[in-house]
């Protein structure tokens, strides 16, 4: 998933909360956000989860199952914890009895097991906040977006959100969190950005993965060999895909198998892909400590006169 050059601004006249946003999210992922309050932190996760659109840039492979818990959960509906539940599951695609299934599930490992039949309005602040939750997961997402999920729950149903966060990303999802708590999965995040000032930094990252060694092909969450194709492919060989152009800066290293990038006297680096492996790439720029400034994506270039 990618922003390219995202900006968000309330109003044809309004000062623009973010702009200029570009964000590598891979498959797989948990990435946390920080800021202070009125930075951004919300539109920007309201952006990501597809909850708002982008007043310029764009978002492109957002997994079409998409599930974002707001700070603040409406409450005020006609209808008992587990009908809202299963209607919601029902929503996202789940058949009846499955949704049912998993609604009772959810609850039960939030503790809100008894809750099952009170309606919205009559649940307490904390168990209407586990429902809020149990919404968001009972469909597998693919992208899981938490604003402040875990203020209002009891010690037990964070630490069951902490599980369920874990399941997510082990899963192949993507988890992109904020939460007040420093100590909030300490240490287990993929990647940490600050919103500030209406863009969006890199922090120092976590750390990174120990490199494969040589003989052994490069896992798909780091970076994968870069560069041009080959000159020498037969004038035969089937187009190949779409190439994405990279423009990054403020890293230190390049990652390793990115000889293709090159580095101008102002320290950008600028690379052109395969569109297939761009997610991969991203994510070992992001490792790297790279800031990603711009995404486009362009047409393959013919073999002729490739460069070298």
């Amino acid at each position: 998933m990618i922003l390219e050059g995202v900006g968000r601004r309330y109003g044809v006249r309004g000062g623009w909360v973010l702009r200029g946003v570009g964000l590598g999210l891979p498959a797989g992922t948990l990435v946390r956000c920080a800021g202070a309050n009125g930075s951004g932190k919300s539109t920007l996760l309201r952006l990501v989860a597809g909850v708002d659109a982008p007043s310029e840039g764009r978002i492109t492979g957002r997994p079409a199952r998409t599930a974002y818990v707001p700070e603040r959960f409406p409450a005020a509906l006609p209808l008992t914890a587990g009908d809202y539940l299963t209607h919601l599951g029902r929503i996202q695609g789940l058949g009846g009895r499955t949704a049912r299934g998993r609604a009772g599930e959810w609850l039960e490992r939030f503790g809100a097991a008894r809750y099952r039949d009170t309606p919205l309005g009559e649940l307490s602040k904390g168990t209407s906040q586990k429902v809020a939750v149990a919404q968001a997961l009972l469909a597998e997402p693919g992208l899981l977006v938490l604003d402040e999920a875990w203020t209002g729950l009891d010690t037990g149903a964070r630490a069951e959100l902490d599980r369920a966060v874990r399941e997510r990303v082990a899963a192949g999802g993507r988890v992109v969190f904020v939460d007040h708590d420093p100590r909030r999965l300490a240490g287990e995040a993929d990647a940490a950005y600050e919103v500030s000032a209406g863009g969006v930094r890199r922090l120092d990252p976590a750390p990174a993965s120990q490199p494969a060694p040589a003989s052994s092909p490069a896992p798909p969450a780091l970076a994968v060999p870069l560069g041009p194709a080959s000159p020498t492919a037969p004038a035969s060989a089937p187009p190949a895909s779409p190439r994405v152009r990279i423009r990054a800066s403020g890293g230190g290293r390049v990652p390793a198998g990115a000889g293709g990038g090159a580095v101008d006297a102002d320290g950008r680096l600028t690379l052109t892909v395969a569109a297939a492996g761009s997610d991969a790439v991203l994510r070992g720029l992001l490792d790297a400590g790279w800031h990603i400034e711009h995404l486009s994506t362009e047409p393959e270039p013919s073999t002729e006169g490739v460069r070298a």
